[in-house]
């Protein structure tokens, strides 16, 4: 009944990857490759996480 009002953790976390995503990419332009590979790796490790989330969700 209330499952409207629940937090969704794949949209949080798809939300917190699109950041990561602009963060690297700003380091990026700015010349900081070494913090836009650090930034990356992180956005990495938040889609393997949707990634799992999403298949527990369909089995």
């Amino acid at each position: 009944m209330f499952s409207l009002f629940k937090n969704d953790p794949i949209k949080k976390l798809e939300k917190l990857y699109a950041a990561k995503l602009e963060q690297a990419m700003h380091a990026q332009r700015n010349g900081d490759i070494k913090s836009y590979s650090m930034i990356t790796a992180e956005a990495e490790k938040i889609e393997i996480q949707i990634i799992a989330l999403e298949q527990s969700t369909t089995k």
